[in-house]
């Protein structure tokens, strides 16, 4: 028998005057707190009615129409729900920002089904399934596994749509730190250069791709290291895969720690003797994202965070001070 949780709830709306004359499709994305995709794949299937007739997206609503939504009961998630830790910085009723640890994936993909970030968040917060795409419910960026530090998931369709919209506007602000190999030539700088796929390599990204994308990285020195290490504080503008670590490598200054990159710990072999109690810290790309500010979407305030560095870089900043 079929139980009143699997059953559709159907949500009643009447047009009034204020918005008489809009498409269908639009009046329906101000009133409910629901995607434009989903809301789209409603209208298509025909779980929209307009006086109990089902109406295209393009369709002007008129004064007085009687619109009924037949919201379909959600969906079993192909993602496992995992009881992992978290460390939680802030959560409300709109969305939550982690402090991913390094060695910790994202979300599920090849060769990492499960014990993920995601799967974790899935079993703090179930509602996640229904928010944004069904593959990375929630999610609105993402971390690289060896990198950690903050990031911002949407619990509601309302926090997904701002989110993702500040995101494409370049509106989010987030600043990193990493530990770079050299002496960057001034205090500070910008690099812009497109990004795209490895041509040869295919699990790479490189700046000399054929078809590259846009990338913007704002960097500041912080403080110079014997090596020569440079602590350095980043600021993309734009988000590409592996962006930090790909426009530093371009510059002659790629991580240290990144193997994929050019700066893994290999390389310390060939650096000063002084620095030899270094190779058992370094264990993945000295990188973490340590501040993270954006718009909220329900109040309309400014809202930011910052993560201080974990112990594995904090510790290699303290041996490299030791050196001094």
């Amino acid at each position: 028998m079929e139980s009143y949780a699997s059953r559709p709830q159907v949500l009643t709306l009447t047009v009034e005057p204020a918005a008489a004359g809009s498409r269908l499709d639009h009046f329906l994305a101000r009133q409910l707190d629901f995607s434009r995709a989903r809301l789209q794949r409603w209208l298509k299937a025909g779980l929209v009615l307009v006086n109990g007739r089902a109406r295209p997206p393009s369709y002007k609503v008129r004064v007085g129409d009687a619109i009924a939504v037949s919201v379909p009961a959600p969906e079993p998630s192909p993602l496992l729900p995992e009881s992992l830790p978290l460390e939680i910085v802030y959560e409300d009723r709109d969305l939550l920002v982690v402090n991913k640890p390094p060695g910790l994936v994202t979300h599920p993909g090849a060769g990492h089904r499960t014990g993920t970030l995601l799967n974790a968040l899935l079993h703090h917060c179930p509602e996640l399934n229904e928010i944004g795409d069904v593959s990375r419910p929630g999610l609105v960026h993402r971390l690289d596994k060896d990198t950690s530090g903050l990031l911002v998931v949407a619990k509601t369709d309302l926090a997904h749509r701002a989110l993702v919209s500040q995101f494409q506007k370049h509106e989010v602000k987030k600043k990193y730190l990493a530990l770079v190999w050299g002496r960057l030539p001034q205090k500070q700088g910008r690099i812009a250069r497109e990004i795209g796929r490895h041509p040869q390599e295919r699990y790479k990204m490189s700046v000399h791709a054929r078809r590259g994308k846009e990338a913007v990285t704002f960097w500041r020195v912080l403080q110079e290291f014997p090596g020569p290490l440079t602590l350095v504080e980043l600021s993309p503008q734009t988000g590409r895969t592996h962006q930090l670590r790909v426009h530093l490598t371009a510059e002659g200054h790629p991580i240290l720690g990144d193997a994929v990159y050019g700066g893994g710990a290999s390389r310390l072999k060939g650096a000063p003797s002084a620095l030899s109690g270094l190779r058992p810290l370094v264990k993945r790309q000295m990188l973490h994202a340590w501040q993270l500010r954006f718009t909220h979407p329900r109040s309309g305030e400014e809202v930011g965070w910052e993560a201080a560095l974990p112990g594995d870089f904090q510790g290699v900043i303290d041996k490299l001070e030791s050196l001094h």
